[in-house]
């Protein structure tokens, strides 16, 4: 019987597990993809928008010569953080189902990518799965054609292509720059009217200039309304255009998957897409049963990030032991 299996490994999962260490409780961290999968999946040359003391968890310092540590940097550092501290991670099994049992404790079913079943015990769940698996669909049609991706990863599959961007954040942005420096033909289609206050400060500018000298073709509030194998259909101030392409890159953000969490019988707000859960604690409304990091976020799941969601650990942890105690939080 496990005193606590934490679910996902990412930043907040092992933060959490790390916290609980701490507490003198060993948890199990269950990974259906890598270590850090959520950092894995950014853009290979991307740099992160933190420091690194901003990114560090269960105290092991992240040492880099960076301001920004590169994503490359960050893995090494989470997987240095799993090593040091000994957690036991279980990599490329997915948590199937948890079934919570007439003793209060829950059984966990899992599969590994080779089909073989296994069955847990645990008193607690903590559930820190990421949103990477979710993209904001536009359910516009050609979507789903070979050329559309929801993902960036780097610049050189696209030199001398035609590529549409379709979003305005930092993901769009740095991508469109990368882009542009590869040689591609960046067109970004948004429907703002200028980029948010989120884009990083000393990126803006460089993204303005090459617009400004329309070395980056910029379609403010416009839409995208279709997407064709050679073309794809935009809509801008009520005109209806269209656009010689290649590429679609759909950077229009993730969401966390609910249905996981409701399967449990966590409660989850109609409007704001939020778990119900205490938020001194992070215990949801079914007892033993515990959320970190972004799942914790309602629809903006961008308000939740490894700078603050790494504390949910240890809001778990006290939470967890005090348990254990039978004393108050």
């Amino acid at each position: 019987m496990e005193k606590a299996i934490v679910i996902g490994a990412g930043p907040c999962g092992l933060a959490t597990a790390a916290a609980l260490q701490d507490r003198g409780i060993e948890p199990l961290v269950i990974e259906k993809g890598c270590i850090v999968q959520s950092v894995y999946e950014y853009p290979t040359f991307m740099q992160f928008h933190s420091t690194p003391d901003l990114l560090e968890i269960g105290g092991v310092p992240f040492v880099t010569p960076n301001d920004k540590p590169s994503r490359r940097e960050g893995l090494e550092y989470y997987s240095t953080v799993v090593r040091r501290r000994g957690i036991r991670v279980r990599t490329y099994e997915e948590v199937k189902q948890v079934s919570k049992r007439d003793d209060g404790t829950f059984a966990v079913h899992t599969e590994d990518r080779h089909g073989i079943q296994a069955c847990y015990e645990t008193a607690n769940i903590i559930v820190a799965t990421g949103y990477f698996d979710w993209p904001n669909y536009l359910g516009v049609y050609g979507e789903d054609l070979p050329k559309v991706s929801h993902v960036f990863r780097e610049a050189h599959p696209y030199v001398g292509r035609k590529v549409a961007i379709i979003g305005g954040r930092n993901s769009a942005v740095d991508a469109a720059l990368e882009l542009y420096r590869a040689g591609a033909d960046v067109t970004v289609v948004y429907r703002g009217e200028e980029l948010t206050e989120n884009v990083k400060s000393w990126v803006k500018p460089l993204f303005l200039s090459r617009v400004e000298k329309d070395k980056i073709h910029m379609y403010w509030k416009t839409k995208l309304l279709e997407i064709k194998p050679n073309s794809i259909v935009v809509s801008r101030d009520g005109t209806r255009e269209e656009l010689p392409n290649d590429d679609v890159l759909v950077l229009t953000g993730f969401r966390p998957d609910r249905s996981f969490l409701q399967s449990m019988g966590v409660q989850t707000d109609l409007e704001t897409g939020q778990p119900a859960y205490d938020s001194e604690t992070m215990e949801t409304n079914v007892q033993g049963v515990y959320i970190a990091g972004v799942v914790a976020a309602g629809s903006r799941a961008n308000v939740i990030y490894i700078e603050n969601g790494r504390f949910h650990g240890e809001q778990v942890a006290s939470a967890i032991a005090a348990k254990e105690l039978n004393q108050p939080v």
